[in-house]
């Protein structure tokens, strides 16, 4: 049996993600607030290729990109 997320075609930090997000905006408004600044990240990664780093780029906003093809299809 695999788990829901899995079937849901999600990995394991997504379904992390997704959840957070959820416990966060059920808050009420002062402690939400708090955890909210908590949440947020400026993370970037890069690929690398032959030994040379590629393009450095924003993990949200690649994330975006990326649920915005997966929508597309």
């Amino acid at each position: 049996m695999t788990a829901a997320w899995k079937a849901a075609g999600l990995t394991y930090n997504r379904y992390l993600a997704i959840a957070a997000r959820t416990v966060r905006r059920s808050l009420k408004e002062g402690p939400r607030l708090a955890s909210e600044r908590r949440g947020q990240m400026d993370l970037r990664f890069a690929k690398w290729q032959d030994g040379k780093q590629g393009e450095a780029r924003s993990l949200a906003q690649a994330n975006n990109e990326a649920l915005a093809q997966a929508a597309e299809k």
